[in-house]
């Protein structure tokens, strides 16, 4: 698949894109991904993009013209754009597993006070947060979005079976994990573990993930169960 990022910080993207899983996939050409920087379409000496809200108050909001122009240029015929905002919708790994099957994102990094309405109401697909908080830019958030949704890319895991062992798939939170040594400061792992029965592992490894989900969010927890109810 194809990833375009427009962002006014295209730098803050050079670790990420080079290092650990998404930079191994942008290797191997299984995800093409081009970072831009909005100010080349700003269409002005002075490459602004951004000027004072209407109505007044505090900050500065992305303008129409340059976004428009970047991704009416980027989008082609068969891009989704999405842009990355704290009103959006959350970001989950069910909606990671349907963008990981588009052909091509455009990804719109919002700064400031955000952009222009306008270009939201004509020129994006859809909106997502990755969290009730505030960033000082989305180029983070963008970069969260495109390492969630290049684990679903076939080819960019080494170990495909992780990806039905992640936390909050199938609305459960991930069983524990141990490693060497069997024992440290007085604790050992878990006996079944050591056992090497295979069918008694993964019972202990469902039974951990839906108490671990129980514990620690409720909310995940319901959702299984009412998935889940005994028939009568």
């Amino acid at each position: 698949m194809r990833v375009d990022i427009l962002t006014l910080f295209p730098e803050m993207l050079s670790g990420f894109l080079s290092e650990s899983m998404v930079g191994r996939a942008s290797a191997n050409g299984l995800v093409d991904i081009r970072p831009h920087n909005l100010r080349d379409w700003a269409g002005n000496r002075w490459r602004i993009t951004d000027d004072r809200p209407f109505g007044g108050g505090a900050g500065m909001v992305l303008k129409p013209e340059p976004l428009a122009a970047a991704i009416d240029e980027l989008r082609g015929d068969n891009a989704t754009v999405l842009y990355m905002t704290p009103d959006g919708e959350p970001l989950t790994s069910a909606m990671a597993r349907e963008f990981a099957q588009l052909p091509h994102l455009v990804l719109v990094s919002g700064h400031y006070e955000g952009i222009d309405e306008r270009i939201r109401e004509t020129r994006v697909d859809r909106e997502v947060s990755i969290g009730d908080y505030i960033l000082t830019n989305g180029t983070l958030p963008a970069a969260v979005l495109l390492d969630c949704v290049a684990r679903y890319v076939p080819g960019v895991l080494g170990e495909e079976k992780s990806l039905t062992q992640d936390s909050f798939n199938h609305s459960l939170l991930g069983f524990p994990q141990y490693t060497r040594p069997v024992e440290f400061e007085g604790r050992r792992v878990p006996e079944t573990l050591l056992s090497g029965n295979h069918g008694e592992i993964e019972r202990w490894r469902k039974e951990r993930r839906i108490e671990r989900t129980r514990q620690r969010r409720p909310d995940l927890y319901n959702q299984f169960s009412s998935r889940h109810e005994p028939d009568h």
